[in-house]
């Protein structure tokens, strides 16, 4: 098939999911944004738009909104998954009849699988195992810019050369580049710790640290990424990449990132449920710290700054002593 006969059903239409329905559309092809909510998508389809996470951008032509999985699903295919990465496992289980061996499926959420700290894939391999064909969306993206088209670059990862190219070519046009890598397991860990040390730099900030301390937990956090990437058999240039160094920096500096807004409000005395209720959105950090901390015990390495923002979001640790913390450590060789 060429690009402009291809169909995509995106699942999850939220900001991200909807975001990328309206720029996979803008690429010439035929995109069914799917919803588990009944009432947004009909809100959605009166609308032509998605007023609450992107409003004012109509949705092309060739987007046509489904209420319905298994409609959704019908017919040759591909799919993109954009639901939150904890209610992955439940989504597969229950809709596993629905996937069959010739789909090929990628995602673009980003986090670990809460109480196993299995990444996105290892899930999707165990639920519908039928299904060969995978492949990981992630790099330094808000929801907003590739929305209104601003120029943006994203790393497509898979075991396969063919899928990810695949997916490349889908994604790859206008200002909206693709790269491809074969790298699924620090793809996946990159897009996931970001949310981690995103929370840490906003705490940081918050506390009027400036930017000599944001700058220092950014190159220290990259190294805890290594670390643990390389622990768990990830590539370590892939942390120097899009979906590494260039998604830390997008979510450590800017405010339009939740991760960095809920280090901001814990900067400011407020518990990781206030937090949740002024935000109003899925804060994937706040998770994934804690599977974080799981993966460095089995893997006996240590993530000094993401434990101490654990500590701060589940042990009641003040930022400030959490802080006092991570400088009272020893001194040790750069990039250990």
């Amino acid at each position: 098939m060429s690009s402009t006969q291809k169909s995509v059903a995106v699942l999850g239409a939220g900001s991200w999911g909807t975001a990328l329905a309206i720029h996979l559309a803008r690429a010439g092809l035929d995109v069914r944004l799917w919803g588990n909510h009944a009432e947004h998508i009909e809100q959605l389809q009166r609308d032509g738009s998605n007023e609450h996470y992107l409003p004012g951008i109509e949705f092309p032509p060739t987007l046509t909104l489904y209420t319905s999985l298994q409609e959704v699903l019908k017919g040759e295919l591909l799919v993109l998954v954009v639901i939150p990465s904890h209610a992955f496992r439940s989504f597969f289980h229950e809709s596993a009849n629905l996937f069959h061996k010739d789909m090929s499926i990628a995602w673009a959420s980003k986090g670990v699988e809460e109480g196993t700290g299995k990444l996105l894939h290892e899930v999707i391999n165990e639920e519908v195992p039928q299904c060969k064909k995978l492949a990981v969306i992630s790099g330094p993206t808000f929801a907003g810019e590739v929305a209104r088209n601003m120029p943006t670059a994203i790393t497509v990862a898979s075991d396969t050369e063919e899928v990810a190219n695949e997916w490349r070519d889908c994604l790859h046009t206008g200002y909206f580049r693709a790269y491809t890598s074969d790298d699924m397991p620090g793809v996946e860990l990159g897009g996931a710790l970001k949310n981690v040390l995103a929370i840490a730099a906003g705490i940081a900030d918050g506390l009027g640290f400036g930017a000599n301390s944001r700058a220092a937990l950014i190159t220290r956090g990259l190294a805890e990424l290594m670390r643990l990437g390389e622990a768990m058999g990830c590539k370590r240039e892939t942390f120097m990449g899009l979906a590494g160094l260039g998604d830390l920096v997008l979510t450590c500096t800017d405010d339009q990132s939740r991760n960095r807004q809920t280090g901001l409000l814990l900067a400011r005395g407020l518990n990781k449920e206030e937090i949740a209720i002024e935000i109003g959105q899925e804060i994937e950090g706040v998770r994934t710290s804690q599977e974080a901390v799981r993966l460095a015990k089995m893997h006996k390495v240590e993530l000094p700054i993401i434990e101490q923002v654990h500590k701060v979001l589940y042990e009641g640790f003040h930022p400030h002593d959490a802080v006092q913390i991570l400088l009272e450590r020893r001194s040790i060789a750069e990039l250990l």
